[in-house]
């Protein structure tokens, strides 16, 4: 017990799994939710093949948008 200093441990290889499981997370919701936008549109109404791509595809660029990565405020 003596021989552990709190703080003091590596811990690179936790900080890059949880950012890819975050980034995983992120994009993976985005995926599934434009899948099932297109999907409901093309099945469960009139709109069609095209009338369900098209707000996915719309989707799909907003999202994008929104959830890329951001540059790191410097102070």
């Amino acid at each position: 017990m003596g021989e552990y200093h709190r703080g003091e441990m590596d811990i690179q290889e936790q900080s890059a799994t949880y950012d890819f499981f975050m980034g995983m997370t992120k994009w993976g919701s985005l995926a599934v939710a434009a899948l099932v936008l297109a999907l409901t549109l093309w099945f469960c109404t009139s709109a069609g093949f095209i009338g369900g791509l098209i707000p996915a595809v719309v989707l799909v660029a907003v999202g994008v948008a929104v959830l890329r990565d951001k540059p790191a405020a410097e102070h």
